[in-house]
């Protein structure tokens, strides 16, 4: 069974994607930065951008049943003007003592722009789909 997790505000649509999806157990979170009501917030702060995209891709996953406990896997991408040690930090922070795996790349940049950082994530639900 295929589940989805959307949040509006355009680009989903046009580009006809999901923020999250679950089939079976297996949930992936799709590539999230730090946006609130369409505008990218923490500008020029590759600490607070890593940690507000981190909460909401968790919470996307958490929708479909994947707890932060469950995250197996995720993907820093950092804008060449970023902090990889910010970025570090923050997700040191959220994920210390799960320790999921990571890659964290430089990009060339970002649609949002002022983004800094977009996450990925990976997890499992911890119970069966409905």
């Amino acid at each position: 069974m295929r589940r989805v997790v959307r949040t509006g505000g355009g680009f989903e649509e046009v580009a006809a994607y999901s923020r999250a999806v679950r089939i079976d157990k297996q949930v992936a979170v799709s590539a999230t930065a730090a946006i609130e009501g369409g505008d990218v917030v923490h500008r020029g702060d590759t600490y607070r951008q890593t940690l507000t995209a981190l909460e909401k891709a968790l919470a996307a996953a958490a929708e479909l049943g994947a707890p932060r406990a469950m995250t197996l896997r995720t993907r820093l991408l950092l804008a060449a003007d970023a902090s990889w040690e910010e970025a570090a930090r923050a997700h040191q922070e959220v994920f210390a003592g799960i320790n999921p795996a990571n890659a964290t790349y430089f990009v060339a940049g970002f649609i949002p722009e002022g983004a800094l950082v977009e996450v990925e994530i990976d997890a499992v639900a911890d119970e069966a789909p409905r």
